[in-house]
């Protein structure tokens, strides 16, 4: 049974920085491509950050420049270091995965709040 478990979020002032974490349970490897999407009520989940398993990575056009996606096969962890933060980051933020045969996994999220 995989297990993504996101940790990072909180509350930080405009123009702050975080660092979100995504821990999963296996091999990071053992995914097609790994990835930070995020929600705000009433709209649809939309793709933050993605990495595939050879280590090419897209960015939404709204963050490019500011956040970066890496990980560490070491600690079987994903990263989303997000600089220079504004009011509209403000989402739960959700660390996927696409396995091998396709199959989605989802961790559980966690609440980002950008405001002074």
């Amino acid at each position: 049974q995989v297990q993504l478990v996101e940790s990072g979020g909180g509350l930080v002032q405009p123009g702050g920085s975080l660092r979100l974490s995504c821990a999963a349970s296996g091999s990071i490897f053992s995914f097609n491509t790994m990835g930070w999407y995020r929600q705000v009520p009433g709209k649809q989940r939309e793709l933050v950050a993605d990495i595939t398993r050879g280590g090419s990575r897209i960015y939404a056009d709204s963050v490019k420049g500011r956040f970066t996606i890496s990980r560490d096969a070491a600690k079987d962890t994903l990263y989303l270091q997000m600089n220079s933060l504004k009011p509209e980051d403000t989402a739960v933020y959700y660390c996927h995965a696409l396995g091998r045969p396709a199959v989605d996994y989802w961790g559980k999220g966690t609440l980002v709040t950008v405001s002074s």
